[in-house]
């Protein structure tokens, strides 16, 4: 497979079938007001808790089974890391993840108790992505990117037709951005069916790889740092070869957001919609403060991305802190 077409994600629809489930999309009355017909995508509900495993499953349901027995292998952040694991374990395969050490203790717990091999390589994505590469080159492992491989990409825009089938007359869809695999995927998927539709992608204003490097107009590195929304580091790769020119042809608008912004939309979440999300699956919902508003149309769907956050943190999120940055007032009103 070369390219992502409308063709190749019906075809990941059939084949994620059993593993990765259809979630629900529900609407946020508090959260949108009178001024917005506001959906949630709530890929929160899929079984590893992150929308992670659509793409990882139809990578996996591709390979041999002789390729699923030597096992599969990735790079993580956490909730690709699950997903990966999840998908191998129900196809019979082995799984190796390989983490940074930034990655959050809860994720690394989740990925091991799937029954997968675990690496804790350096400090940052690009040094997993070095033993990654030595497991395929010397073990023949099977890798499983997190993003930037036509496959995945064809499993996340799964939630694109989804989209389309349950909210047929929505002009805006908000995102995640990191590294650009779900919006890719979204975004091919519902500019088939209607170009008109605006794609928004949202990202922490920490290491906001894929944001940058549309902005230099090649892929460039960016130095990671903590951030509620963990799930949205990393770098997009130099190499990168499909998601940095599907994001930059088809994602029509990408915003960044503080920490407090992200802690804030964390906790209008779970205060007025009820609904749990890490710090990366929320940060849509910071777009419906004032200044980020006319951003937005008039009937938007929103991906709520995943859930995979430590309670602690979450409840120190709620009781009104944040973590990594200023006061929620200094900039979210």
């Amino acid at each position: 497979m070369t390219d992502v077409t409308l063709q190749s994600i019906y075809e990941a629809r059939r084949a994620i079938q059993g593993v990765a489930c259809r979630t629900p999309l529900v609407p946020a009355h508090r959260l949108g007001g009178d001024e917005l017909d506001l959906r949630l995508k709530l890929e929160t509900a899929q079984p590893t808790g992150a929308f992670k495993l659509r793409g990882a499953a139809n990578a996996a349901a591709r390979l041999s089974a002789e390729a699923l027995r030597r096992g599969v292998v990735c790079a993580s952040t956490g909730n690709h890391g699950r997903a990966v694991a999840y998908a191998a374990r129900r196809l019979g395969g082995r799984a190796v993840v390989c983490m940074s050490s930034l990655v959050p203790q809860n994720k690394l717990d989740a990925i091991r108790a799937l029954g997968a091999e675990t690496r804790i390589v350096g400090e940052s994505q690009d040094e997993a992505q070095v033993e990654v590469e030595r497991l395929v080159a010397e073990d023949g492992l099977s890798e499983i990117p997190p993003f930037d491989h036509p496959d995945v990409i064809a499993g996340q825009g799964t939630i694109g037709l989804e989209l389309l089938e349950d909210f047929p007359d929505l002009d805006t869809v908000v995102v995640p951005l990191s590294g650009g695999g779900l919006i890719a995927g979204i975004a091919r998927a519902v500019k088939s069916a209607s170009p008109a539709i605006r794609v928004i992608g949202v990202s922490t204003q920490r290491g906001a790889a894929m944001h940058a490097s549309l902005e230099a107009g090649r892929p460039v590195e960016v130095r990671e740092e903590p951030t509620l929304a963990d799930s949205l580091g990393g770098g997009i790769g130099l190499a990168n070869r499909w998601t940095f020119a599907m994001v930059r042809d088809l994602v029509d608008d990408t915003v960044l957001v503080s920490e407090a912004e992200i802690a804030a939309a964390m906790r209008r979440l779970f205060l007025e919609e009820s609904w749990v999300a890490e710090g990366g699956g929320a940060v849509g919902v910071a777009l419906l403060q004032d200044r980020h508003r006319a951003r937005l149309g008039r009937r938007v769907a929103m991906v709520i991305s995943g859930r995979g956050i430590d309670m602690a943190m979450f409840r120190r999120v709620v009781d009104g802190e944040v973590p990594f940055g200023t006061a929620i007032g200094a900039s979210y009103d």
